[in-house]
């Protein structure tokens, strides 16, 4: 088969690397990368290729970048890939009717969460902010609603009390690729893949940056999901003596006390109702560190409030 993936972030450059290999294996070939364009980055603001882009370039395999896929002449350079297939996972763009009918079996999509629960931009921090047990990655056939595809295949993986996004993100990412070459042999046979039900819909909205301050009047059992659910990225962060401190990871301890304040040389903090024990933090310009780390260059006494 004569396949193109589209992708962006790390989660799709793993599943890029995977496909690559087993598409030589069974004799396909991916004729072609669609990835979102060059984004500026570092000290020096040069552009910088997506993960995705910079593995294709590696690979060998051609690399588009398109700012948009509406224009007619970006969807007659897609059709004129002559594809059999396409897949899709963390793109960024929205797929036009055009592209979704250009390849001849359609496109797969590669989606982090138990379909229909979490459709959108962001289901992996969602799913840990919102205290799900389960996730996983659904791999389903795309049409022009915003994730509404039937399903071919599903994998299911729980979500730990101390799990991050980072680490939820790498786990799914290394689940997605058996499932994926399943679906596909499920699309070469026909199969009928199964559609999503109408009860469970919630939607994963982008992350605001507003979403990323600690709210310590929040129950402690929240507050602790914030952390994990916005570490590495964008970081959950709280102000103290003027400096933005980001929060990395933290655990559900017992305690209390006004919201925000330090409760002892651990960095438990007090929050609405119980408490969290700040246990990854990280410096403006510095790397992260363990709560010892932090409390010797930046010390924060007993009883001082955190906003």
């Amino acid at each position: 088969m004569r396949i193109a993936f589209m992708g962006t972030p790390d989660f799709a450059a793993r599943l890029l690397s995977d496909l690559a290999a087993w598409a030589t294996a069974q004799g396909h070939e991916i004729v072609a990368v669609y990835s979102q364009p060059p984004r500026e980055a570092g000290r020096g603001k040069k552009p910088q290729p997506s993960p995705v882009h910079g593995l294709a370039d590696s690979l060998g395999i051609p690399v588009f970048t398109p700012i948009r896929l509406r224009d007619t002449t970006d969807q007659a350079a897609f059709a004129a890939l002559d594809l059999d297939l396409a897949v899709v996972a963390a793109y960024g763009l929205i797929l036009p009717k055009a592209i979704l009918d250009a390849a001849r079996l359609g496109c797969l999509n590669v989606h982090a969460s138990l379909l229909p629960r979490w459709r959108g931009a962001a289901p992996i921090h969602r799913a840990i902010m919102a205290g799900d047990e389960m996730t996983g990655v659904c791999i389903m056939r795309m049409e022009e609603g915003l994730d509404t595809g039937p399903v071919y295949r599903r994998r299911e993986i729980p979500i730990g009390p101390e799990t991050t996004t980072g680490e939820l993100h790498d786990a799914l990412a290394a689940l997605g690729s058996a499932p994926l070459f399943e679906a596909i042999g499920d699309v070469q046979a026909g199969a009928v893949p199964v559609p999503q039900p109408d009860e469970g819909v919630t939607y994963a909205r982008k992350i605001d940056k507003a979403e990323a301050r600690i709210d310590w009047s929040r129950p402690a059992a929240e507050v602790d999901r914030v952390i994990r659910g916005l570490s590495p990225f964008p970081g959950a962060w709280f102000e103290a003596r003027g400096e933005r401190i980001k929060v990395l990871r933290s655990r559900l301890v017992e305690g209390g006390g006004a919201a925000g304040a330090v409760l002892d040389d651990c960095l438990t903090i007090a929050c609405g109702t119980g408490a969290v024990q700040l246990t990854e933090l990280q410096r403006a310009g510095k790397g992260a560190m363990d709560a010892a780390t932090l409390l010797r260059g930046f010390p924060l006494g007993t009883g001082e409030i955190l906003g």
